[in-house]
């Protein structure tokens, strides 16, 4: 068999010019680990203020350290905060406004959901993993897009995942309903926020090789890292996952001065994927 593709060595986010966020301020949810986490080490690279928020303060400690490592001088500030409490989101707000002044990128990139068959999901479980994805989601727009649209500029990207659409969502039937209406929303609300100078447009990753992916999806499946490995091949043409800074290059890209003019966008960057017979985990019939 011949060897699995690699990512270009070139990193997805070299593309960018020095300085290019200087003077801005980006929030990031879901800032502790994997897309997140590089979404705000890009920020930080090309000069922006980065406050990362998430619920675990250790990893958004973690994240904080490695901007200053940088050496780039950019400031990154850690605010524990858990999306589905309006209070927390509000409190978040008013941190940055305080520390910062403005906001003028938000990424929503908090969310999570574990993998079930229809019927092995509860009442519960399906009403918080709805109640983060879809119900945080708007939390952090409805709370953040008032200073946006004041200052007359700004950009948000909510990141769903490439099981929001037409083909539904194998494994995730809640978060697939809930990030479908993300998705929605999204469309919805740029013509609002587009007439006030403030883009909101998707991002849909594919299978993205991040910890949280092995550690809450594919493990709680009963597939190691290596073993994960070996179904890659049968997942899309392309024959491996999506790196968490591909995602961050996008993301980036569409708060960058040349995606001024796309909103309400739902971009898919799943490698194919979703063009290619999907891994099928469950056997036929069960429900």
């Amino acid at each position: 068999m011949a060897a699995v593709p690699v990512p270009d060595p070139i990193s997805p986010l070299a593309m960018f010019a020095p300085d290019l966020f200087r003077g801005r301020v980006a929030v990031v949810t879901g800032g502790g680990t994997g897309i997140g986490r590089e979404t705000a080490l890009g920020f930080a690279r090309y000069g922006a203020s980065v406050v990362v928020a998430g619920r675990t303060m250790e990893a958004l400690e973690a994240t904080v350290e490695a901007v200053d490592a940088l050496g780039t001088g950019a400031r990154c500030v850690a605010v524990p905060t858990n999306i589905r409490e309006l209070d927390q989101v509000e409190a978040l707000r008013d941190t940055v406004l305080e520390r910062f002044g403005q906001v003028d990128y938000l990424v929503n990139n908090a969310g999570g959901q574990f993998p079930a068959l229809p019927s092995q999901i509860s009442d519960n479980g399906w009403r918080s993993v709805v109640d983060l994805n879809l119900n945080g989601t708007w939390n952090m727009v409805n709370r953040f897009m008032g200073p946006m649209t004041e200052a007359g500029y700004g950009a948000i990207v909510n990141v769903v995942h490439v099981y929001s659409f037409d083909r539904g969502a194998p494994l995730f039937v809640h978060s697939g309903a809930a990030r479908a209406g993300v998705v929605n929303m999204t469309r919805t609300m740029a013509p609002y926020l587009g007439y006030h100078g403030v883009t909101i447009n998707a991002l849909a990753p594919g299978t993205i090789g991040t910890p949280g992916m092995h550690e809450n999806e594919v493990g709680k499946l009963g597939y190691s890292e290596e073993t994960w490995a070996e179904k890659v091949d049968e997942m899309g043409p392309m024959r491996r996952m999506g790196t968490a800074e591909e995602m961050a290059g996008i993301i980036l890209f569409l708060c960058s001065p040349a995606a001024r003019f796309i909103n309400g966008a739902a971009i898919v960057a799943d490698g194919s994927e979703s063009q290619a017979n999907w891994v099928t985990f469950f056997e036929r019939g069960e429900l």
